[in-house]
């Protein structure tokens, strides 16, 4: 017995008892909400679903729906009636939270991945008890809920910060980082909307969803090692990789999705109608198009029947694109009926800082030779174009209100 528990304690187990280890409490979850799901439908179809009123404010996801969050909060309120009659303060939950969201980060940073995701899990479910148990006893106020999101904000982090210390010498310490970064702009791009009377919500991986595929991933993953990798000292705990990189892309998605949701919200409607993000993007891209057909055709033309240098060829095919490219966007995507000089110079501003911004992209990936740098290219050139091309050609170049606005300022003496 003592030998067990020293071998649980140091890690040091068989694939046997590694198995168990994670699978352990995972019969029992799986039994306990197994039975309580076929309860729950059974109780459904008599008297209805039982509605979460906290539930309906919060929304729901693609990943989660509201019949899956009904039926979570409706599965725990043993477990929620416990902590209530305890006496513990909600306070005290969200601590405990806390502590075992960071010795979950500490646990995985060790290698002991069931250990980590149980308490990640664990800790979870204790975030949601808190609040509860605080407005049930009308005892919410704002300092409560201040600690609350930023305990939140630790477990997060420490559970991220822990896999990107086990994972620090392998390409999955870049999904880590990236599940770190989309974890905090997605409660942060919330809470900003919220300070300027904007309500975001929206989007597939909220926490609910982080802490479920995190969690299981992570909690689960030395089952699958023990069974096919057996006598790996390092193991790469290939589902937490695959929660890891899951949360990694969905977070930043629906980060991504929430700030243009907030921008958009924020932003002074025009009164002339406008072409949809769509339709603007779809011309945008087949005027980039057609450009770069015309300049290869033109350059190809010169340096094979005209005898010119594939040089001075090259400067010819870049104007004549860029020119094909300005009179499609103006006249076709954006529909402008401003000045052609302005724009024309706007435009030229605009594509050389473009084109610096694409090399400079380039040249700081080339630095990572592990990165191809066929990726590289093709990740700079959307990233400035969706970043800087298509927004400043819409608000800047081929926006009329421009050339009003410059007509407006004053001169100098």
């Amino acid at each position: 017995m003592h030998d067990n528990m020293l071998a649980l304690l140091s890690g040091d187990l068989s694939p046997s008892a590694r198995i168990w280890t994670a699978l352990a409490p995972a019969l029992f979850a799986v039994a306990y909400f197994l039975v309580g799901l076929v309860l729950f439908c059974i109780r459904c179809a008599i008297k209805g679903i039982p509605r979460d009123e906290e539930t309906l404010t919060r929304g729901k996801s693609v990943l989660v729906g509201f019949f899956l969050r009904h039926y979570f909060f409706w599965v725990i309120q043993p477990l929620w009636r416990v902590l209530l009659r305890s006496g513990l303060p909600a306070n005290a939950l969200s601590m405990l939270s806390g502590l075992l969201g960071v010795s979950s980060g500490v646990a995985v940073a060790a290698g002991r991945f069931a250990l980590g995701g149980w308490l990640f899990l664990l800790a979870g479910v204790l975030d949601v008890m808190d609040g509860r148990v605080a407005r049930t006893r009308k005892e919410a106020n704002p300092a409560g809920a201040a600690l609350d999101s930023v305990l939140d904000r630790y477990v997060d982090s420490a559970i991220l910060m822990g896999l990107a210390w086990y994972y620090r010498d392998t390409w999955v310490l870049l999904p880590a980082l990236g599940a770190l970064m989309g974890s905090s702009l997605v409660p942060y791009v919330r809470a900003k909307g919220e300070g300027l009377g904007v309500s975001v919500r929206d989007g597939a991986m909220q926490r609910l969803e982080r802490v479920l595929f995190l969690g299981v991933g992570t909690a689960l993953s030395p089952i699958l090692e023990a069974l096919f990798w057996p006598t790996e000292k390092h193991p790469m705990h290939w589902l937490a990789v695959a929660g890891l990189v899951f949360v990694a892309v969905l977070s930043n998605v629906t980060a991504l999705a929430r700030f243009r949701t907030l921008v958009r919200a924020l932003t002074p409607k025009k009164p002339v109608k406008q072409r949809s993000g769509v339709a603007l993007f779809g011309f945008n891209a087949a005027a980039g198009a057609i450009a770069t057909a015309v300049d290869f055709v033109a350059v190809l033309g010169m340096v094979e029947w005209g005898g010119i240098s594939p040089v001075w060829a090259t400067v010819a095919g870049c104007v004549l694109g860029g020119v094909v490219n300005y009179s499609i966007n103006r006249v076709i995507t954006f529909r402008s009926q401003g000045a052609v000089a302005p724009q024309l110079a706007r435009y030229t501003l605009v594509s050389a800082t473009s084109a610096l911004l694409n090399a400079g992209g380039v040249a700081l990936l080339t630095l990572h030779p592990q990165l191809a740098y066929t990726l590289g290219w093709w990740l700079v050139r959307g990233v400035v174009y969706f970043a800087w091309n298509l927004p400043l050609q819409r608000d800047y170049v081929f926006n009329d209100n421009s050339d009003e606005l410059l007509e407006q300022r004053p001169h100098a003496a």
